[in-house]
C-alpha cells in the first residue's frame, strides 16, 4: 500500500523513492510484523486464555510429561502470526502483484481451516477438531485454486513446468499435470509443518529459517542481474515475495516471544496450517518445489515418520519408533524437550544451508 500510494509521488518529495527497493521494503516489513506481535501478544493471550479456560486438550497417549507442563496453555496463537504477516504485507508490499494475492489467500484460507480445526478441539474439550478428510478436501480446493491462479500469472516457459535443481536450463514440462503437483506441494508443506508443531518453539523457528531462505530465492529469481548471474530461472513478479517472507520472520519472532519454553501461547492448527501452506506456494511461484523438500527437510523428516509408524503397525503390527512425530520419539528416548528443540534447529539451519547451495551448483 504504501508502495502504491507514496512512490509515485518521488518527483514532489524525493526520500519517497526509497519504496521502490525491495530491501528497504522488507526491513519495513519485517519490522512491523514483529511490532505487532509483540504489542498485540499479551492482549490476545489473557483473552485466549479467558475464553478456552483449560486451554489446548493434551494428547492422553503422549508424553506422560505433556500432561503436566501442557496444561492449561492456550492454543490459536497463529492468530497473532497471521495478523502481522498480512498487515505487514499489505503495508509494504506492490498490491498490484497478484502473486502477492495468491500466496497470502492461501495463507489466510489454510489459517480459517486451522481455526476452525482449533475451535472445535478446544470447545468439545478433546483433541478431534475437523474431520481430517474433509480437512484435506478443503485444503486441496484452496491449493487447487492458488496453482490455477499462479500458473496463469506465470510467463512462459515457465508456466506448466518444473524446474530442477543443479541443472541450468532444464524445464520438466507438466502440462495439465502440474496443478495437480502444485496442489500436493502446498498440502502436504501445511501438514508438515503442522506435525512438526509438537514442542515450545519448535515449528516456529524452522518456519522462519525457511521464510528467510526462501525470501532470498524469491529476491534472486526475481531480478534479472542475479538470476543470470547464478544461471537461475528468472520468473517476473516473483521478488515482491521477499516483503511477504520478511513479513513472516518479523512475525514469527515476535510470536516466538510468547512460545518460547515454556511456552504461555501454542500457535495451533490456526498457525501451522497457514505457514506451511504459504511456504509451499512461495516455492510453487519461484520454481522451487524441489528445493523446498530440501530447506524445509526438518518438516519432511516429521512427516514421513508419522507416515513410516502407520504404515509399519498396520502392516506388522510394529512400531518403528517410539512414538511419532520423530520429536515426541527422542522425548521418549530421555531428551529434554529444549534439547530436542534446539537440536532440531541446528538441522533446520544445515538443511537451509544445503538447500541454498543449490543457487550456485548449477
Amino acid at each position: 500500500m504504501l508502495y502504491n500510494l507514496l512512490y509515485p509521488l518521488t518527483p514532489e518529495f524525493t526520500p519517497f523513492n526509497l519504496f521502490r527497493y525491495l530491501t528497504f521494503r522488507t526491513g519495513g516489513a519485517v519490522m512491523t510484523a514483529m511490532i505487532i506481535a509483540f504489542v498485540a501478544g499479551p492482549a490476545l493471550i489473557r483473552w485466549l486464555r479467558i475464553a478456552q479456560g483449560q486451554g489446548q486438550p493434551i494428547r492422553e497417549d503422549g508424553p506422560e510429561s505433556h500432561l503436566l507442563t501442557k496444561k492449561g496453555t492456550p492454543t490459536m496463537g497463529g492468530i497473532l502470526i497471521l495478523l502481522g504477516v498480512l498487515v505487514a504485507t499489505v503495508l509494504w508490499a506492490d498490491l498490484t502483484n497478484g502473486f502477492v494475492w495468491a500466496v497470502m489467500m492461501v495463507t489466510v484460507g489454510y489459517g480459517l481451516v486451522g481455526f476452525v480445526d482449533d475451535y472445535l478441539k478446544v470447545s468439545k474439550k478433546n483433541v478431534r477438531g475437523v474431520p481430517g478428510r474433509l480437512k484435506l478436501a478443503i485444503e486441496f480446493a484452496i491449493a487447487a485454486v492458488a496453482a490455477i491462479w499462479i500458473n496463469s500469472l506465470t510467463r512462459e516457459p515457465f508456466a506448466g513446468a518444473l524446474a530442477l535443481p543443479f541443472f541450468k536450463d532444464l524445464l520438466l514440462e507438466l502440462g495439465w499435470f502440474f496443478v495437480p503437483f502444485a496442489m500436493v506441494v502446498m498440502v502436504g508443506a501445511s501438514n508438515a509443518v503442522n506435525l512438526t508443531d509438537g514442542l515450545d518453539g519448535l515449528a516456529i523457528v524452522p518456519v522462519m529459517i525457511a521464510a528467510a531462505s526462501f525470501g532470498l530465492i524469491a529476491y534472486l529469481v526475481g531480478n534479472t542481474v542475479f538470476s543470470n548471474y547464478l544461471q537461475i530461472h528468472f520468473i517476473a513478479g516473483s521478488g515482491e515475495l521477499v516483503v511477504f517472507c520478511g513479513a513472516l520472520v518479523g512475525a514469527g519472532l515476535g510470536f516466538l516471544w510468547f512460545n518460547a519454553p515454556p511456552a504461555m501461547v501454542f500457535m495451533g492448527d490456526t498457525g501451522s496450517l497457514s505457514l506451511g501452506g504459504a511456504l509451499g506456494a512461495i516455492s510453487v511461484v519461484t520454481k522451487h518445489e524441489l528445493v523446498l523438500a530440501v530447506i524445509g527437510g526438518l518438516f519432511v523428516l516429521e512427516a514421513a515418520s508419522v507416515i513410516v509408524q502407520v504404515a509399519s503397525f498396520k502392516l506388522t503390527g510394529k512400531r518403528v519408533f517410539r512414538m511419532a512425530p520423530l520429536h515426541h520419539h527422542y522425548e521418549k528416548k530421555g531428551w529434554a524437550e529444549p534439547t530436542v528443540v534446539i537440536r532440531f534447529w541446528i538441522v533446520a539451519v544445515i538443511l537451509a544451508l544445503v538447500g541454498l547451495s543449490t543457487l550456485k551448483l548449477r
